[in-house]
């Protein structure tokens, strides 16, 4: 029965959550179509452009799509250095697409770009078998969730947000829902992830609030993005700032979950082997657990944003730019509240989960 609630009762919270929302008004979609193709033959031409290394003519076969099983014929121009048009085409080369379908006839078609999911298929293979060989079970929990984790971004956050939705209201009630399934799934019904929830929304909260405070007082724009500044001229009214809020929301959202779930999991366990352990005892030795996961995880998430960052910073660098300047930019500014108000959410779900977990699970009166 316990195994039941456990991968069940989520399992119809997930229902709830992958409903479609009205959008707010209809996206128009230029009527361009992707397919996919395989390279039957190429032939190399001499280019025509000054700048090309060469063009190239090749006999395309359609392998997806209404018109699957036709050949046609494609002209790409190759440029060796180039970032966009540096795609060589070999017989067997498996590309994507691009034409216009008018009245249900395929239009000229061009080369858009190579084919890359199937690597990435092939990965997301190896990574759900090692799960479940592995973890077995607890595998399984771990699917479960990753599952629902994205049907909650791509069913209810993202379409919310285009439908122009307060970013904040919405990401803060969906982590709130992912916190609990996570946990509820990993950790089953009981003290535990009673305790790992109660800290793990504590310590995303405060990393919001900060966000939101810090970015009023250091004047974030929001469009410290390429992408940002796009949203900016869709049709769609997107609150550009607080879609930056709510990112460090999400952001933060991992790393503090399984700081919360590891203290309430220390504390669960040292209760196990000390029945009679009082409160004041199991909250300090769970918070000594939770201060040697706090150094890696901060340095953990410190990094990942780092590492995003990374061709900036070598920018910056390269440049020589003075501190006072780095430290003012907008995209620097922003980089760095993710970094630190998502750290310092971390830090909080700590004494929190460790304090509940030791009123919860000490027996001792």
């Amino acid at each position: 029965m316990k195994h039941f609630l456990t991968l069940f009762l989520p399992l119809l919270i997930f229902f709830l959550f992958s409903a479609n929302p009205v959008y707010a008004e209809d996206w128009e979609v230029e009527p361009m179509e992707f397919f996919r193709g395989k390279v039957i033959s190429v032939e190399d031409v001499a280019s025509v452009h000054p700048f090309a290394t060469l063009d190239q003519e090749a006999e395309v076969l359609l392998t997806s799509g209404p018109f699957k099983g036709e050949l046609i014929w494609i002209d790409s121009t190759y440029i060796e250095d180039d970032m966009y048009l540096n795609v060589y085409l070999e017989e067997g080369t498996e590309i994507i697409l691009v034409a216009t379908v008018t009245d249900g006839v395929l239009e000229k078609a061009h080369l858009h770009d190579v084919v890359r999911d199937r690597g990435l298929y092939y990965l997301a293979a190896l990574f759900v078998i090692l799960l479940l060989v592995i973890g077995r079970m607890q595998g399984l929990k771990t699917i479960i969730t990753l599952v629902f984790t994205g049907a909650v971004i791509f069913k209810v956050i993202l379409p919310l947000l285009l439908a122009g939705y307060e970013p904040i209201p919405v990401t803060t009630i969906s982590a709130i829902a992912i916190i609990i399934f996570i946990l509820l799934v990993v950790g089953g019904i009981n003290a535990k992830s009673f305790a790992a929830i109660v800290g793990t929304v504590c310590g995303v909260t405060v990393a919001g609030i900060l966000a939101l405070w810090v970015g009023e007082i250091s004047h974030l724009t929001g469009f410290s993005s390429e992408e940002a500044q796009m949203l900016f001229f869709m049709e769609q009214s997107i609150d550009i700032r607080g879609l930056l809020f709510a990112g460090i929301i999400i952001g933060s959202l991992g790393a503090v979950t399984d700081v919360g779930m590891s203290v309430a999991s220390a504390a669960s366990e040292i209760s196990d082997v000390d029945p009679n352990i009082g409160p004041y005892k199991l909250t300090r030795a769970a918070l000594n657990v939770g201060r040697d996961i706090m150094g890696t995880m901060s340095n953990t998430l410190v990094l990942a944003y780092v590492g995003g960052a990374m061709p900036l910073l070598l920018l910056l660098m390269g440049y020589e730019m003075e501190w006072l300047k780095i430290i003012n930019l907008d995209i620097i500014a922003t980089e760095f509240v993710r970094g630190i108000a998502g750290s310092i959410g971390l830090v909080i779900s700590i004494p929190i989960t460790a304090a509940v977990a030791g009123f919860l699970m000490s027996r001792k009166k």
